[in-house]
């Protein structure tokens, strides 16, 4: 019977993942404003000014961090393209002088060949542009369930809990109610601990690109931050951009060094809150 029930509450969350997933999000983001906001009420701010204020506090560091990414990046574009064209041409003449016999790539070609493939495509380009674009529509309904969601978590969360055990039999209800409580709490401490995980690995990865005087040091620091938060593929991806970032302005002693503080923090960083 409950191997029945959740299987099909996954099938539910399958079906509706556009409603399912920004709603966890929803869920992740309170209990990452909670401290902020209960911070907030006990200096005298109205619960709904504090969940307000701490929502936009939220929202605003993340525009700050994209800005500076956007512009950082933005500035260091026409360097960033030079040393592409120069890795590719160090690649084409190593594999053209190589006793290993390795193909050489003609950048000339390979253009030819993808201007031919995007005219020969241009009608499933199209479609994939406009999949895009309901892509982006999808993305605002869900940063508006996000929002939603975290204004009424915020504000009104325990009550709301209270009314969903009441939808069970009145015996399952206190080990409900219990569960709820510590289930919160402990995302409330993962998010917390995930935060400081965050920052390390920016400041070490960032403070380490600018000792190497990468021109990108403080995106690198910022998508470190944010990939953090990306279970999995997050950190492996911020990681190898810095590698490559080194790379491309540096060359391959540079990227190997990057790739050694990369490997060294994220190895202090786990050790250390593993032990704690």
């Amino acid at each position: 019977m409950v191997g029945a029930a959740i299987a099909a509450a996954l099938w539910v969350a399958t079906r509706l993942s556009n409603v399912v997933i920004p709603l966890m999000i929803g869920i992740v983001v309170s209990a990452l404003l909670v401290p902020f906001s209960n911070w907030l009420q006990r200096h005298g701010w109205p619960k709904w000014v504090a969940v307000i204020a701490s929502l936009v506090a939220v929202l605003a560091g993340i525009a700050v961090l994209v800005f500076l990414v956007l512009w950082r990046v933005q500035a260091s574009l026409p360097r960033l393209q030079h040393r592409a064209v120069a890795v590719v041409e160090q690649l084409q003449h190593f594999a053209k002088h190589s006793t290993l016999q390795l193909p050489t790539l003609d950048v000339d070609t390979v253009g030819s060949t993808v201007r031919s493939f995007i005219e020969g495509h241009a009608a499933q380009l199209e479609a994939g542009f406009a999949v895009a674009g309901g892509g982006l529509v999808d993305f605002g309904e869900g940063l508006f369930i996000v929002i939603f969601v975290t204004i009424f978590t915020l504000t009104g969360g325990r009550r709301m809990w209270q009314w969903v055990v009441t939808l069970f039999p009145r015996k399952a209800q206190p080990r409900l109610s219990v569960a709820g409580e510590a289930g919160w709490q402990t995302l409330t401490h993962f998010i917390r601990i995930q935060i400081v995980i965050a920052a390390t690995d920016a400041a070490g990865i960032g403070l380490g690109a600018f000792i190497l005087g990468l021109p990108l040091a403080a995106p690198i620091g910022v998508i470190v931050f944010i990939g953090a938060f990306i279970p999995v593929v997050g950190a492996f991806a911020a990681g190898a951009l810095a590698v490559l970032i080194a790379l491309l302005f540096k060359g391959w002693v540079a990227a190997l060094v990057m790739l050694g503080i990369v490997i060294l923090v994220q190895q202090l960083e786990g050790g250390s809150f593993t032990r704690s």
